[in-house]
């Protein structure tokens, strides 16, 4: 069984987009009507994602940026100017990360008010395009909907980057390995020409 890892996601974007809605849809399964924006939440959440077991810490406040390995960027379908402050946010990350390709999924909330949508579906998907393919989802706190996809695609991302970043670093390995072992030999034939030892395997 493959050990559980831990993964830390903040979920930023403007006030009264619904960032602690989806949170607390996507971890209590609960619909919070009113908010106080000045109680700042962190949840954990057991989940499991392509047979992985993963811990999620997800944190909604923004100044976690450098400790955290994905972002949900939050927008309201409602609101214009909630979408165009994405994009400094974004830059922060990218800065702060100094990583063009963070984990990041764009998610347009409130779905549910589509009679009031003053982001057409067609702008959201050109920053989307615009950020690399970043996914982009319409969700509903309210309705539970899309809820969880967006959680699971964002750590999905961040697997795949984590196991990248491990291949890197296997693929020096075996130069490292190398040239331990010339090293261990030489050592060996300097010192103890005669001399049978245990193998080691480094």
């Amino acid at each position: 069984m493959r050990p559980q890892r831990e993964y830390h996601i903040v979920v930023l974007g403007a006030g009264g987009v619904g960032k602690s809605c989806l949170t607390a849809q996507f971890v209590q399964n609960v619909w919070i009507e009113s908010y106080d924006p000045t109680i700042e939440d962190s949840y954990r959440k057991h989940i499991e994602v392509d047979g992985r077991q993963c811990i999620l810490e997800i944190l909604d406040t923004a100044g976690t940026e450098q400790f955290s390995q994905g972002f949900l960027l939050v927008f309201s379908i409602t609101s214009m100017s909630s979408l165009n402050e994405l994009a400094e946010l974004r830059e922060q990350i990218v800065r702060i990360k100094d990583d063009e390709n963070v984990p990041i999924v764009i998610v347009g909330n409130k779905s549910d008010l589509e009679e009031d949508r003053a982001v057409p579906r067609a702008r959201a998907f050109s920053l989307s395009q615009s950020w690399g393919s970043a996914p982009y989802y319409e969700t509903s706190a309210r309705r539970r909907a899309n809820v969880n996809e967006v959680f699971i695609d964002l750590c999905r991302q961040i697997i795949r980057k984590d196991a990248q970043g491990r291949s890197e670093d296997y693929e020096l390995a075996p130069r490292k390995r190398e040239n331990t072992s010339r090293q261990e030999r030489k050592r060996g034939k300097r010192r103890e020409p005669k001399r049978k030892g245990p193998c080691v395997i480094l």
